[in-house]
């Protein structure tokens, strides 16, 4: 039975004025387990902790371009808004989710979240005039620099890219105007490797990978997302489901949300506030964007099934020893 007839069977009660039910059954204040990157969530862990000192210090000391790549799911948006949050006292920001644009929208798009005006038919000389003369105007009137954080920065064109580097020439006798930081998958990489935007990779000056989490790690993180949806009570998860999470996950933050939240329906529509392994195989098979080998079946149901084939092949190897031993008597 998958986690959607789980739901179904249960008469679509989870949900209930965008809330689920089950927040009141296990005693939350707030979903734990959202996939909206909610920085009162923010998990610190290793990766994480050296990716914020990079990206601090290099915004502190005006350091050019800051790159941050991570696989899918391993939470770059939330470490992009965590970041934001804490230095938007200081600086100026601006927050592009989706940089796939030509130069020109790219522009607007920087523009329009820094409230900087342009004309009815702006042109791309126009708009670098314009950013030109507002982070200036905002340094000198401010002393504030400016920092733009570009999410999903792999997706960037190369003559988009191109843009970036002419903005990042933008500086004072002693330090820049403007900070750049890309968040991007690990293709972004490859992206920057190209001949024709060496320049561009070469003011690079800090890069930071978010790596998975650890099986301690999944652990720690699911407790302090528990903790911060305001869970007190006892141990909820078993040490197998905290387990086949960790390894059904491998440690990417976004799935260890998906099936923990899945993991929480099915057991909230069996009626139990423990969760066990046996929840989290119903959320696995519910997932498709796990590995294939996840949403098979357990080790049990393959042992079942094996068992089954080996009383059916011997039952019938006796079966036809047995009719051929009344063959031969018959013909004696």
């Amino acid at each position: 039975m998958t986690i959607l007839a789980v739901e179904a069977n249960s008469n679509t009660q989870a949900l209930t004025h965008d809330r689920l039910l089950y927040t009141q059954f296990f005693g939350f204040n707030t979903v734990p387990f959202s996939l909206t990157p909610d920085p009162d969530y923010f998990y610190n862990h290793a990766s994480t902790q050296e990716a914020i000192n990079k990206l601090l210090f290099a915004t502190r000391t005006g350091e050019g371009f800051v790159k941050v790549t991570g696989e899918v799911g391993s939470g770059k948006t939330l470490l992009c808004r965590k970041f934001l949050s804490m230095i938007e006292s200081h600086y100026v920001t601006a927050y592009i989710p989706n940089p796939y644009m030509s130069p020109l929208s790219l522009l607007l798009a920087i523009a329009d979240e820094l409230n900087i005006p342009y004309d009815d038919s702006p042109t791309l000389h126009g708009l670098l005039k314009a950013f030109t003369h507002f982070l200036i105007e905002t340094y000198r009137t401010e002393k504030k620099t400016v920092v733009i954080c570009m999410d999903e920065a792999h997706a960037l064109p190369r003559p988009s890219l191109e843009v970036l580097r002419l903005l990042s020439n933008l500086e004072t006798p002693k330090r820049k105007l403007l900070q750049l930081v890309l968040f991007g998958q690990p293709e972004l990489n490859t992206h920057l490797s190209q001949h024709t935007i060496r320049q561009l990779k070469q003011r690079i000056s800090f890069s930071a990978h978010l790596s998975p989490l650890s099986t301690a790690e999944t652990e720690d993180y699911i407790t302090h997302r528990l903790t911060i949806a305001g869970y007190q009570g006892a141990r909820i998860f078993s040490a197998a489901a905290l387990r086949t999470i960790a390894r059904a996950s491998q440690g990417i933050p976004r799935l260890i949300n998906i099936i923990t939240h899945k993991s929480l329906i099915a057991a909230y529509a069996d009626g139990q506030r423990y969760i066990t392994a046996k929840h989290v195989r119903l959320a696995i098979k519910d997932t498709e964007s796990l590995d294939n080998k996840w949403r098979k079946e357990s080790w049990w149901e393959r042992y079942r099934t094996y068992l089954y084939t080996v009383v059916i092949s011997s039952t019938l190897t006796a079966a036809l020893a047995y009719l051929y031993r009344l063959y031969l008597s018959t013909l004696n």
